[in-house]
Order: structure tokens, then C-alpha cells, then sequence
């Protein structure tokens, strides 16, 4: 199909009607609503077979999805922010439950104070809930990992939920070319939903939900780890199905001018598309700099991060988000831990940036580079973590 303009959402709502979810359950929030709203367009004019239901709120909506993905359908919701954090409750239910609920999420800052902008946040808030986590730097992205995640969620080897995420206004308003899958291709791509002991099925009772103490609750969580674990390989086998259909590739993460970089930082989203540029720039002034565009965070990609990073002489780890626990970001604490077992590693520092939406800009990203410079010149790391672009 030839490339069409599309915004992030629309790029997104696109990839779900091609889906045709049986049921989405949505409540509005800036600046996803647009995907809920594109999508019920659908529904209304007959362009997907799925049971739209308008609940009184993200937890309702979450709630709603989980019950039609219990009862054995293939189901969607797409949130942000507060919506989110008001979904949390919920969140580890989905994954506990082995429902392959795929959801749209676009990066919004938490409150408070309120703010409608872009940054990690909201996203990192829930790491932990035992979901997938997917980041697109682009619209191109968000319409394609939506697609792969319900691939990746649905798998026999992982049957988790997954979140897709694309930064709020700078990706999910802003238009640009892409190219989408034939209604045809996509469909064979995704492939028939096969649920595994449905509710509905009144052959096969079962019960979900149930009070599960001592005696076996710990033995019913062990089990997402290991799904976690496993999905790394369904991930990667799933990137290369989708490139062999449409020639673009995906992996854990993009390795930009890393071969002989001496100097690299790791980015997740829209800011690894300004970093791009900058790293040419420097390239062309024979400095060696890299960069590392992270795209999948859940499962972390432990092993893989640590050989493309191990011969660097200093790293920058730009984390959207601050982990507040005075020792930096989330990303940051993440890439540490996964460094410590090398006897010789890189020097790592942390910039937090760009939080309620604050701009990275290429100004920004230079001064990061000059600072690595500087590090892998003295070599030492004066302060851990930094704030880029804060007025202090």
C-alpha cells in the first residue's frame, strides 16, 4: 500500500481496525482520546465487527477489557497518564490472569501539578505490573508494534497483556508518512484468535479470580516471569516474520553508529529520532558517537544491551522520567545493574530530561555529548545524575 500521512493515534487506531477486536472498552483521556474516537468511528460505519462499550472510567475500561478477554475474545482499550495510573489495579489482574489484552498507551506526564504533555512517566509507574512494554520512536512504529503485539501477546509461550506506547502530542498529533499493511496481509499476519480455557467455554468450568493465599499464590506468579522470559524469543521471532511482509526490521533495540562508538547514549522514543541526527553531525566531525534506541523495556533485554554497550568508553543513559529514589532515573538503574557483572565496563551517567513535555532538543543533545567527552577524556564521572534543561 503506498504511504499515506497519518498521526500517531490515527496510526494506531489504523492498526486496530485491521485487528477487528471483539470488544474495546475505552473512556477518553488527552491525548489518547483521539484513538478511541477514531475507533469508534469504525464501529459506528461497519468497518470492524467488535463490541465498542463507553465505561465511566480507565478502571472501568480496563476492568471491561479483562472480562472479554476472560471470556475468551480478543480485546483492546487504549489509555494515558491518570488513565493509567487509574488502570493500575487492574493492570497486575490482566497479567495474572494470561490475557493477551494488547493497549495503546500514550506517554503523558503524571500529575501532579497537571500536565497534558509528553513524558515516561506514566509508563514506568507501571513496569512492574507484569505487562509487555513496547516504545515507538515514530508513527511508522506505533503502527507496527501494534501489530506485532497482539502476535507477541496471543503466543502460546507468553499470553501476556502488552502496552504500546508512543509520546503524547510530539508523536501521537503529529503527522507523517507511513506505510500500513494490505487489510488482506494483515489479517494473515495476525493470524485466528485461539483463546486457551475461556470462560464461556461450559464444557470446560473453570473459575478466575479466586482468593489464592499462602498456599498457592506464590506458585500462580512465578509463572509471568517465566512468560516474560520467554517472550524475548517471540518478540525476535515475531520482528522478523513482520520484516520478511513489509522489509522493516525490529529487535529489543536499534544500534546507531555503535560498531567503533566510544561515546553512545541510550534513548526510548520520539527523542532516539533528534539523537539520530545529532549523532551524524558528530560523526562527520570524526567523533566517535553513538546511540542506542531502546524499544522494547519489558522484557529488559539484560544480555543483548550489555554486548552492544561493553566497549564503550562512556555511556548516557536519558531517562523521561525520574525514578525518585536519589539515585536516578528507572532506565538508568536498569542499564547499571545490567553492567555490574563486566570487570570492564563503560562509565554510566544519568539525564533525566524532558519531563511535562520540556523540549530535547539538538543544543541539548550536544551538550550531553560534549559532556561524555569530557568524561572519557578525564576519566571520571563527577556527578551521577543530571538534569538537562532544567532551570536551577
Amino acid at each position: 500500500m503506498p504511504a499515506i500521512a497519518r498521526t500517531g493515534n490515527e496510526a494506531m487506531a489504523e492498526a486496530m481496525r485491521q485487528i477487528n477486536p471483539d470488544v474495546v472498552a475505552a473512556y477518553p483521556i488527552t491525548p489518547a482520546t483521539e484513538i478511541a474516537q477514531i475507533f469508534a468511528n469504525f464501529e459506528a460505519n461497519g468497518d470492524v465487527d467488535t463490541e465498542y462499550v463507553r465505561v465511566e472510567s480507565e478502571h472501568s475500561a480496563m476492568s471491561a477489557t479483562v472480562a472479554a478477554a476472560a471470556a475468551g475474545g480478543r480485546a483492546m482499550t487504549a489509555t494515558s497518564s491518570q488513565g493509567l495510573a487509574l488502570m493500575g489495579e487492574i493492570l497486575p489482574i490482566a497479567s495474572a490472569l494470561r490475557l493477551p489484552i494488547v493497549m495503546p498507551e500514550v506517554n503523558r506526564a503524571l500529575s501532579g501539578p497537571i500536565n497534558i504533555h509528553c513524558d515516561h512517566s506514566d509508563t514506568m509507574m507501571n513496569r512492574d505490573a507484569g505487562w509487555i512494554q513496547i516504545f515507538s520512536e515514530n508513527a511508522q512504529e506505533a503502527y507496527d508494534n501494534v501489530l506485532q503485539a497482539i502476535r507477541i501477546a496471543e503466543h502460546d509461550d507468553v499470553l501476556l497483556p502488552a502496552m504500546v506506547t508512543t509520546d503524547g502530542f510530539i508523536i501521537s498529533h503529529c503527522m507523517e508518512k507511513i506505510e500500513t499493511m494490505e487489510d488482506s496481509d494483515a489479517k494473515a499476519f495476525i493470524g485466528e484468535y485461539k483463546p486457551k480455557n475461556p470462560l464461556l467455554d461450559y464444557k470446560n468450568p473453570l473459575t478466575l479470580g479466586a482468593l489464592d493465599l499462602q498456599d498457592y499464590y506464590f506458585e500462580h506468579k512465578r509463572p509471568i516471569a517465566e512468560a516474560m522470559h520467554k517472550s524475548k524469543n517471540v518478540i525476535l521471532e515475531v520482528g522478523k516474520e513482520f520484516e520478511k511482509k513489509t522489509g522493516r526490521s525490529y529487535g529489543f533495540f536499534e544500534e546507531v553508529s555503535m560498531e567503533d562508538a566510544e561515546i553512545a547514549i541510550i534513548a526510548l522514543g520520539s527523542t532516539a529520532g533528534t539523537a539520530r541526527m545529532t549523532v551524524k553531525n558528530l560523526r562527520e566531525k570524526g567523533i566517535k558517537a553513538g546511540l542506542i534506541k531502546l524499544r522494547v523495556f519489558r522484557p529488559f533485554p539484560e544480555a543483548e544491551l550489555v554486548n552492544a554497550l561493553k566497549k564503550l568508553k562512556v555511556l548516557a543513559v536519558l531517562d523521561r522520567s525520574d525514578g525518585y529514589a536519589a539515585t536516578g532515573g528507572p532506565l538508568f538503574s536498569e542499564i547499571r545493574s545490567a553492567l555490574y557483572d563486566l570487570k570492564t565496563k563503560p562509565m554510566v551517567v544519568n539525564y533525566v530530561y524532558g519531563l511535562g513535555g520540556r523540549e530535547m532538543n539538538f543544543e541539548l543533545l550536544d551538550e550531553i555529548y560534549a559532556d561524555l567527552q569530557k568524561i572519557a577524556k578525564d576519566g571520571k564521572v563527577d556527578q551521577l545524575v543530571k538534569y538537562s534543561g532544567l532551570r536551577e
